[in-house]
């Protein structure tokens, strides 16, 4: 049986585009990503129709949502399926584009930006996580806020599962993490219609300390660290989320 695989330094533009990562994550709760939006969204007290960037935004859940409560949306992500099965979901007031963070998108234009569910980490080069804070500095108006939800290193490193299997969809991923050069590298293997798949993930894990060297270089402000989606306080040792609240 031939072996498909993934393992070079843009692994995630070919994940995100395969169908496998979607039937893998299909179960995340679209409840609690609703609860969580509502809940950040009243924290920030963002007006009607106020101009959101959903940065990396996948297929669009929490744009959607955000769209719901009346904010004007565009969701950005860099897997064109992502964004052709979001589009199907437009309307005046929500749009999707194929984009890469790390690029500006449009000046100055957005009273917040969201990068939520670990959307973020990816990159071998570790100045590219500074060029994203960068580029939403510009893309984000006078007083504009950035919020970014990230998984929280310190819980996750000493939490970790070294392997599992999950069965979804008639298919068994057989699931081994690590701790590799300063990533969480997550291998996936499992066999569907007689071939043998390999995909490699690689998220870097950034410290709660990391994000603050980072985030006081480009000019950021922090207004509040959340620990998990209720807002519950942050603390490095329990939390499960690491969220920022930033402003410009």
């Amino acid at each position: 049986m031939p072996i498909i695989t993934t393992m070079d330094l843009q692994w995630f533009v070919k994940w995100f585009n395969s169908p496998y990562y979607h039937i893998l994550y299909k179960n995340r709760s679209l409840t609690e990503a609703e609860d969580f939006i509502q809940k950040i969204t009243k924290y920030l007290q963002l007006p009607q129709y106020a101009k959101v960037l959903d940065l990396a935004c996948g297929k669009g859940r929490h744009a959607i949502t955000l769209n719901k409560l009346g904010f004007d949306v565009l969701g950005i992500d860099l897997s064109e399926e992502s964004i052709k099965y979001a589009k199907q979901f437009e309307n005046e007031y929500l749009k999707f584009e194929k984009h890469d963070m790390r690029e500006v998108y449009h000046p100055n234009e957005f009273d917040a930006v969201f990068n939520l569910f670990t959307s973020f980490g990816y990159f071998e080069n570790y100045e590219d996580n500074f060029k994203v804070f960068e580029t939403v500095k510009q893309q984000i108006k006078s007083h504009g806020i950035f919020v970014l939800d990230y998984l929280n290193a310190e819980k996750v490193v000493s939490t970790m599962i070294p392997y599992e299997e999950k069965l979804i969809d008639g298919i068994l991923f057989k699931i081994t993490k690590s701790v590799e050069n300063g990533f969480i590298k997550k291998e996936i293997d499992f066999t569907d219609k007689g071939e043998i798949f390999h995909f490699e993930e690689f998220v870097r894990l950034i410290y709660f300390n990391d994000f603050k060297k980072i985030y006081e270089t480009e000019g950021f402000i922090l207004d509040k660290v959340f620990g998990n989606y209720n807002l519950d306080a942050f603390d490095e040792q329990t939390s499960d989320r690491l969220i920022l609240v930033l402003n410009k």
